[in-house]
């Protein structure tokens, strides 16, 4: 079976990758059948031949998950489309804080809608006892 995956370069705490075409029974840095780009993780730097990729997987090649996230995110050019997390993940304590934020808005809202209910009420009720008089 063929696969498309990555290949490690570089130094120790420093990774490159190469993304080829191999053998899945050859070792990760055997020799490829085809290589079709590199990619840096830590520069987020990437060149891809997109349409290669894709014709080796027309052709049944398996592609693992790191590989296929990069294919996807690539654009026609072999580069990659980063999008940073515009998301910040909060701590516990910072999360318990915006829940009950967000409970005390609720509750205002709740009382707000009470009392306008109330003022209605209270304003039918006396437009009613007029008419009757």
């Amino acid at each position: 079976m063929v696969k498309i995956r990555l290949k490690r370069l570089g130094y120790k705490k420093n990774p490159t990758y190469r993304v080829v075409v191999i053998d899945s029974r050859c070792k990760r840095e055997g020799a490829p059948i085809e290589e079709l780009g590199h990619y840096n993780p830590k520069t987020k730097e990437m060149k891809l031949n997109k349409e290669s990729a894709l014709n080796w997987i027309k052709k049944g090649a398996q592609v693992s998950e790191t590989v296929q996230y990069l294919i996807k995110n690539c654009d026609e050019n072999g580069a990659l489309v980063y999008n940073k997390k515009t998301e910040q993940k909060l701590s516990k304590k910072a999360q318990a804080k915006l829940e009950e934020q967000k409970k005390a808005e609720e509750e205002a809202k709740a009382q707000a809608e009470e009392a306008k209910a109330e003022e209605t009420s209270a304003e039918n009720s006396s437009e009613e006892a007029e008419k009757t008089e």
